[in-house]
């Protein structure tokens, strides 16, 4: 590895401190922007959403699991694809060991994707994840919260808030539901794309190295492998 600018100590814990300044600058920012979420509107979830499970069908309420807040990861894995998304994988190995943490804050995690249930804990014994993981494949809930699509759309469909052309029928994504005090469900946030940055703590820990991602632009993280691949 290159050798970088070198400083003596207190150099270096100068530039360290304007940097300090500058982190801090950015907490405080994304304190207020996570006000400000907290804030938006709710929807109401009208659909009678039912997915599958090894257990049986569960309805979308069960997937609250006796919780009031509800996190799901859309996990990209198709019906007639041979392993999922590795990117999701790789977002999944970061939250699995998180959900029984999430669950002492009142939150119910689940990832859900198209896939089958067979798929689905095939994969899950595969390289040992325990989160709960549901299939929505005979239900609209992908294609409802936008991030599954018709080949007859790839066109135009619409991807995190805008209109674009796609050549993949599953994309990645994170939405937020609640439980109302009136017992119905809410719809509070979604985010896709680079909106799911902050929930990989390993992309955190890259970040903090000096080679950084050291991944070249539009490069689809060609270094990635799932977890059993590498």
């Amino acid at each position: 590895m290159k050798v970088g600018r070198v400083v003596n100590p207190a150099q270096w814990r100068e530039e360290r401190i304007a940097l300090l300044a500058k982190e801090k600058a950015l907490l405080r920012e994304r304190d207020a922007l996570s006000a400000e979420r907290r804030e938006l509107p709710w929807v109401l979830v009208e659909e009678e959403y039912v997915f599958d499970s090894k257990e049986g069908k569960k309805t979308f309420a069960e997937l609250f699991d006796g919780l009031n807040q509800l996190v799901v990861y859309h996990l990209m894995f198709a019906p007639d694809w041979e392993n999922p998304c590795k990117s999701c994988s790789f977002w999944a190995d970061q939250f699995e060991r998180n959900v029984v943490h999430l669950r002492a804050r009142d939150i119910s995690m689940v990832a859900i994707s198209r896939a089958s249930v067979d798929q689905i804990e095939a994969m899950k014994a595969r390289v040992g994840w325990t989160f709960p993981w549901y299939s929505s494949g005979r239900s609209s809930f992908n294609y409802d919260y936008g991030v599954s699509f018709k080949e007859e759309d790839f066109a135009a469909v619409d991807y995190n808030y805008r209109t674009i052309e796609m050549d993949i029928t599953d994309m990645p994504g994170v939405s937020v539901f609640v439980k109302g005090d009136d017992g119905r469900i809410y719809h509070t946030y979604s985010t896709y794309g680079r909106g799911l940055d902050n929930l990989n703590s390993a992309y955190q820990f890259i970040d903090l190295t000096p080679k950084g991602r050291d991944e070249p632009p539009d490069s689809g993280m060609q270094w990635l492998r799932i977890r059993d691949m590498y």
